[in-house]
């Protein structure tokens, strides 16, 4: 449907590129035609995020057999590098969930390779700060914990500082991956992953126990994995698919940043918000005692994986719908959009049927100490129902990211989570003395009315046409 453009500018028209008949036909298709384009996306991310996830939380199992200090000395470093660094690196490139699509919709080829260009100097230039605080992390952590944890400190900020290797090749391949997303190349990601998640686990048992590195093994593993990960994308731009967008190096980087950091940063706090409050629910529940610590644990993980279900839905719709808006294919928008909330909603419901059927099991997968298991059986159906707006939820923002609002998500998600969310998990918790259960009601509850609001902007408030004028405004 898209000619070749290596000429293209800012300024180019949209749908310059676009052959009259083949848009003619593709203004209006129904929910059935939507459906199978985000399917056929979401199939090849889902695997993508599921590996991303697991290569960066692998060490922790490196190093599993090394002794309960070096386990605690991992997961206080993994938790470090996702709220400063993983997560703020993912938060900024979705900008490019809305730039991207929306610059290949219209035509505007290489624009797609200059948004990415721009957003991977932006992140690089981050690195630094961020790279400073994982360097003096072993500081602040001597501060915080007691002095019995002194030793997991040290070796939690050893970890950080090797990290700090490859930092900039996940910041990379956060943006990168967006390249070959918006131009509909969902397995690229997923290809590059499969090859360095493999050297990843070879790597870890090549460094921690062959080579008998012990501790510093794991961090030098994943920092290895993260550098290959850019590599590996460029080597399937020239010799594999995507080159057509590839902008040529040149000043243009250093210019245009204001629209992009106006979505970047919002996309960004949205996603923070809700990682934040997570972690927050982590630190509350250890003040609960040891076995609400272990259960809340538990529960966490086990939604986060079922979460890179729901999201890679909505990264794929919203990639697709951004692409629509960019090609001013408007009607075809908002069908996908309604598709996309639906089977969000349908992701959830099967995330909490296939939870619930496997109550008995997933408990003894986590623990097989008596109390620690009868709390997690006990949580189970809740955590099930939270699914449901945890999954519709996370379509939603995905649209209005799509639609150029990242910064009204983020206001949601932070009144609500901290204003409402969170202290009434707490009031329950303590209060009533519901304790962890009374701390994921008052999630559940903050979650549905995220819902409830994201969803009405959605059903009586959105605008197709302005966004697609904004997206004209943004080429």
């Amino acid at each position: 449907m898209i000619s070749e453009d290596q000429g293209a500018t800012e300024s180019s028209p949209l749908l310059r590129n676009i052959d009259p008949e083949a848009a003619n036909n593709s203004k209006k298709s129904g929910w059935r035609q939507e459906l199978a384009i985000i399917s056929r996306y979401s199939a090849p991310l889902m695997i993508s995020l599921l590996l991303q996830h697991a290569l960066t939380g692998s060490s922790i199992f490196m190093v599993g057999h090394l002794g309960k200090r070096e386990i605690g000395a991992v997961s206080l470093a993994n938790m470090t590098t996702q709220i400063t660094g993983y997560f703020v690196f993912q938060g900024l490139a979705t900008c490019l969930d809305t730039l991207c699509p929306q610059a290949y919709g219209s035509g505007n080829l290489t624009l797609v390779g200059l948004h990415v260009q721009r957003l991977t100097l932006f992140m690089l230039v981050l690195t630094i700060p961020i790279g400073a605080i994982w360097w003096n992390a072993d500081h602040i952590f001597l501060l915080i914990l007691p002095s019995e944890s002194q030793e997991t400190a040290i070796l939690a900020g050893l970890y950080l500082k090797i990290a700090i290797a490859g930092a900039p090749g996940y910041a990379c391949f956060e943006s990168g991956k967006r390249f070959f997303q918006a131009q509909g190349l969902f397995s690229a990601s997923l290809v590059v992953l499969v090859i360095c998640s493999t050297l990843n686990i070879f790597m870890g048992w090549l460094f921690v126990w062959r080579l008998q590195w012990g501790f510093v093994g794991a961090p030098i593993a994943v920092a290895v994995a993260n550098s290959l990960l850019p590599v590996l994308l460029a080597f399937y731009v020239i010799f594999i698919k995507g080159s057509e967008c590839w902008h040529p190096i040149s000043a243009e980087v250093w210019r245009g940043w204001g629209p992009m950091l106006q979505l970047a940063i919002p996309s960004w706090l949205m996603i923070e918000a809700e990682v934040l409050a997570w972690e927050i629910m982590t630190l509350i529940s250890s003040r609960l005692g040891a076995t609400e610590l272990a259960a809340q644990a538990a529960i966490s993980t086990l939604s986060d994986f079922a979460f890179q279900i729901s999201f890679s839905i909505a990264v794929a719709g919203g990639t697709h719908i951004a692409y629509l808006i960019g090609a001013g294919f408007l009607q075809r928008a908002a069908t996908a959009a309604r598709v996309m909330v639906l089977a969000a909603f349908g992701a959830g419901i099967s995330n909490m049927l296939v939870i619930l059927a496997l109550r008995s099991v997933i408990p003894g997968l986590f623990s097989d100490i008596g109390e620690v298991w009868h709390y997690i059986f006990f949580l189970l159906p809740l955590g099930a129902v939270l699914q449901i707006p945890d999954a519709v939820a996370t379509s939603l923002n995905s649209l209005l990211r799509a639609v150029g609002r990242p910064d009204l998500g983020s206001y949601v998600q932070l009144s609500i989570y901290y204003l409402v969310g969170l202290p009434l998990g707490i009031a329950l918790a303590f209060g009533l003395r519901w304790s962890i259960f009374g701390l994921w009601c008052g999630i559940l509850i903050g979650q549905s009315i995220i819902v409830s609001i994201e969803g009405f902007y959605f059903w009586k408030m959105v605008d197709w046409a302005k966004a697609s004028r904004e997206a004209v405004e943004r080429m």
